[in-house]
């Protein structure tokens, strides 16, 4: 669970930092009086095409470094149990840490899984390919 959660929390202040740096940096602004989703912030909205590619960059990384530590006999069965295992939490977790608890990021289970498509379905894809790349290099 540790490389999970590293990759996890990567992906998401990089996502994070994509933003501030499209407000600070490149000076977007919200155009809307009233922010009645996730998608009316600019610098966010100019994210979410690059979310699959952050993904399918970092998450490889820790996927080779857990399968590096464990050394499977099979490295291909423990890449798809890994892959596998990887998306249904990732599925999980962001039903509840962005949809269901109510923060200010908090999007609506429309806004998560309609909205953003064919997004987050690219990023679920990633997740699940990542342990299959990386052991690729083993």
């Amino acid at each position: 669970m540790l490389w999970y959660w590293s990759a996890y929390i990567a992906v998401t202040l990089v996502g994070i930092g994509h933003t501030i740096f499209n407000w600070k940096i490149l000076k977007m602004e919200i155009k809307v009086e009233k922010v009645a989703s996730m998608y009316d912030i600019v610098p966010y909205a100019k994210t979410v095409p690059f979310h699959p590619l952050y993904n399918i960059i970092i998450w490889p990384i820790f996927a080779y470094i857990y399968l590096l530590q464990t050394t499977p006999a099979n490295v291909w069965k423990a890449a798809l149990v890994l892959g596998g295992s990887w998306t249904l939490i990732t599925i999980v977790f962001d039903l509840f840490g962005w949809v269901i608890i109510k923060h200010p990021w908090r999007m609506t289970f429309r806004e998560m899984y309609v909205d953003y498509q064919p997004w987050i379905t690219l990023i679920y894809i990633s997740i699940f390919v990542s342990p299959l790349i990386a052991a690729l290099f083993i």
